[in-house]
């Protein structure tokens, strides 16, 4: 048991650290999606001239904010469960249910993560976003399309931080279920940062 809480202790630390930058790039995700937001209802509407890039733009910041603030909502129990039956069955059973269905999670985060990766590295990866640009120095004198397998990179990259969270959420389980659950280090409240 003491090699497994040493196990959880440092996966928590890791878990903590990667979900914190997360959060914090998520948040300003969040805000430039904001804002492609409402330059685009401001030329669309009040200037009635629509530009290309902002409906993009919130899409990339979207699935980029969505693949960073998961992983802390799964960590905290904020995703929506029907737990009903767990409650209802006794303690041991509901546990090795709750520990069952993690094991079945994480065999589907490593399958999508293996289909994210063919999204980033395949023949989707490949194509540009048709109204995305970048600029390739600091001059601003040229730019590059951003490559679509930027956008698709949130989804690999949120995979493999759910997956993290998953296998921490499963030693907590095994943890609690061999009597040790008051040595479980615990998930800060404030952890969420709007992620909840």
């Amino acid at each position: 048991m003491k090699a497994i809480l040493a196990g959880l202790g440092l996966l928590h630390r890791v878990n903590e650290g990667l979900l914190a930058i997360g959060r914090g790039i998520g948040v300003l995700a969040m805000g430039a999606m904001v804002v492609a937001i409402l330059v685009q209802v401001v030329f669309r509407y009040l200037l009635n001239n629509a530009l290309p890039w902002p409906d993009e733009a919130a899409r990339f910041c979207m699935l980029w904010m969505t693949g960073l603030m998961a992983p802390t909502a799964l960590r905290r129990g904020g995703f929506v469960a029907i737990d009903t039956l767990a409650l209802a069955l006794p303690n041991l059973v509901g546990r090795l249910l709750s520990l069952l269905l993690l094991a079945l999670s994480l065999i589907v985060l490593v399958l999508a993560i293996q289909i994210g990766w063919k999204e980033v590295t395949g023949l989707g990866g490949r194509f540009a976003t048709a109204s995305l640009y970048v600029p390739t120095s600091l001059g601003f004198d040229s730019w590059y399309r951003v490559p679509r397998s930027w956008m698709m990179a949130s989804l690999v990259v949120g995979l493999a931080l759910l997956i993290l969270v998953n296998v921490e959420l499963i030693l907590r389980r095994v943890i609690a279920l061999g009597g040790a659950e008051a040595a479980l280090p615990a998930i800060p409240e404030d952890a969420t940062g709007g992620a909840e």
